[in-house]
């Protein structure tokens, strides 16, 4: 199980490439991921071409849900992040959950 450091640093780096895809131009939203195996859910901002106010608050199910939402292990998300997994092969596979309005899903795709 990976640290909620790694996972943070990990994340920030992720937005922060997302951010600056040309496809993310003008984007504007929250985001948030849930870390089941660590009960954290990682929250922010993706906008002007940086992740923006990252913070880890335990998970609850009152939290604000975020524009943007993913779910998966800290495990995975370092897998992720490191070119090990592939965000198609996750996602079908099942081991990571993307949440997005239509608009935002539609915009996603050409990011991931």
């Amino acid at each position: 199980m990976a640290t909620l450091e790694q996972c943070m640093t990990a994340l920030e780096g992720f937005v922060s490439t997302l951010a600056a895809k040309p496809a993310a131009q003008g984007l504007d939203r929250t985001v948030s991921c849930r870390l089941t195996d660590l009960e954290q859910v990682v929250r922010g901002r993706l906008a002007n071409g940086h992740a923006h106010d990252m913070e880890a608050v335990p998970d609850a199910p009152d939290l604000p849900k975020a524009d943007i939402r993913l779910t998966m292990t800290s495990d995975d998300l370092l897998e992720l992040t490191d070119g090990d997994l592939t965000f198609a092969s996750a996602w079908a596979t099942g081991r990571v959950k993307l949440e997005a309005g239509l608009r935002d899903m539609l915009r996603l795709r050409s990011l991931l």
